[in-house]
């Protein structure tokens, strides 16, 4: 199969396109021919050698986000049949290999993909949902009627979180460059703020919860937004130090988050796109050997929902 292989952690140079052995499904786990994988920033700095290097080891074949279609399945796997397309984010934060032409799964890693969309929409979706979905169901509990606030809300995991708030019935308030207000408006925004021209913790106040997807000083600014006992998730909890810290002085919560492989979230996201409360915004297509140029699309922190490999037909 072909594959994307790293030798060394570093600059894009590192990522050769190579010819290696298919992977072989073990009991319980399933073979999955992908179609399209998804790109994400964690995929840069594990690329760099920057992020989850204590549970990955080289030569390393990077990628999470897969869509495809199983051709082969291990002992005791009942979940699922050769020929079935599904999607998912195995094994992460430990390799999956999805820059590749096969990747092997748990079977409940995987789930059965949303009727009517592509497999580059769906590939876009298990990581950035997941996250999204994780982050306000299950950590912040948003409910009905809850102000929420959404940082970097038109990227990956931000334009899914507008959309998934909404669906659980959240006013939905996005941070955003102007230029991408009327975007966060189309996906349900209740309110949009310029975070480029206007100081967020000034402009938003007594929220319920805040999707803090940015770290450093302004995942420590965003706890000044909450509501007293309001909650900040954190997906950069790692680079925010002294957040914990902080929340405690002002009387909020902090939580640290890190996204779990997870079947039955997958399928609640499937749902929503079937009912059309939920859509993934596709960037970028790009071909397997460009996977370089996905890199450098992404490292420039100005996309737009997210980029895609194209790996192969799904015939």
């Amino acid at each position: 199969m072909r594959a994307i292989r790293q030798d060394e952690w570093g600059g894009a140079e590192t990522m050769t396109l190579v010819e290696t052995r298919p992977p072989e499904p073990a009991f319980g786990e399933v073979r999955v021919r992908t179609v399209a994988a998804g790109v994400n920033p964690v995929d840069v700095y594990t690329r760099q050698g920057l992020a989850y290097n204590r549970v990955l080891d080289l030569p390393f074949i990077n990628g999470w986000d897969v869509a495809g279609v199983v051709d082969k399945t291990g002992y005791g796997v009942t979940r699922f049949r050769t020929g079935d397309a599904v999607f998912g984010m195995p094994w992460f934060p430990r390799a999956a290999g999805g820059y590749a032409e096969y990747v092997t799964a748990p079977a409940r890693h995987l789930a059965p993909m949303p009727p009517g969309v592509s497999f580059e929409e769906a590939a876009a979706l298990p990581l950035a949902g997941l996250t999204a979905w994780q982050m306000l169901t299950e950590v912040a509990r948003v409910g009905p009627g809850q102000r929420v606030l959404i940082s970097g809300a038109a990227g990956g995991v931000g334009h899914l979180a507008v959309q998934i708030a909404k669906s659980l019935g959240a006013h939905v308030i996005g941070t955003a460059s102007a230029a991408k207000h009327s975007f966060l408006r189309e996906l349900g925004a209740d309110e949009t703020v310029d975070y480029t021209t206007t100081k967020v913790a000034a402009a938003v106040r007594d929220v319920d919860a805040v999707v803090q997807m940015f770290g450093g000083d302004h995942g420590l600014e965003a706890l000044e937004c909450l509501r007293p006992g309001g909650i900040l998730v954190s997906g950069q909890g790692a680079w925010t130090p002294g957040l914990a810290e902080r929340a405690a002085e002002l009387g909020v919560r902090a939580a640290a988050y890190l996204v779990d492989p997870d079947g039955a979230g997958l399928e609640a996201l499937a749902r929503l796109v079937r009912d059309g409360r939920l859509r993934v915004h596709l960037e970028r297509t790009f071909p397997l050997d460009a996977a370089a140029a996905a890199h450098a699309l992404i490292e420039t922190g100005r996309t737009t929902g997210k980029v895609v490999l194209k790996i192969a037909d799904p015939a």
